[in-house]
């Protein structure tokens, strides 16, 4: 019943800046700690950032200074601010929810990113 439905992916330039943006529907926004997930070109999924319903924040040291997780939790979404992207942030991202009280998480379907020269 919970789903993900993220925006905004693209096709940019190295330096360029995108946002993804990702809502929630189904349950309450606030159970759930919030995160982006991205698997380049033949990579493994690995972790963006995450971020709590206290605003509180966690990001993957190659993103950390370029990249900003927030959350609306009034309109139960969490976006991702990429700026100064470079060739290796080509991947699909994906949108996570993870249960605070159960063992139970949600992912969306993903959006492409790619930057090229």
């Amino acid at each position: 019943q919970v789903q993900l439905i993220e925006s905004g992916g693209g096709l940019v330039q190295p330096g360029e800046t995108l946002r993804l943006s990702c809502k929630l529907s189904g349950n309450i926004f606030s159970t759930y700690i919030m995160g982006w997930y991205r698997q380049p070109p033949g990579g493994q999924r690995e972790l963006v950032a995450t971020i709590q319903f206290t605003h509180a924040t966690n990001y993957a040291d190659s993103v950390k200074g370029r990249f900003t997780i927030s959350r609306d939790n009034a309109r139960s979404t969490v976006s991702l601010e990429m700026n100064s992207l470079k060739l290796e942030d080509t991947a699909v991202y994906y949108c996570h929810a993870r249960n605070r009280y159960i063992n139970r998480e949600h992912w969306g379907q993903g959006t492409q990113v790619t930057v090229v020269s």
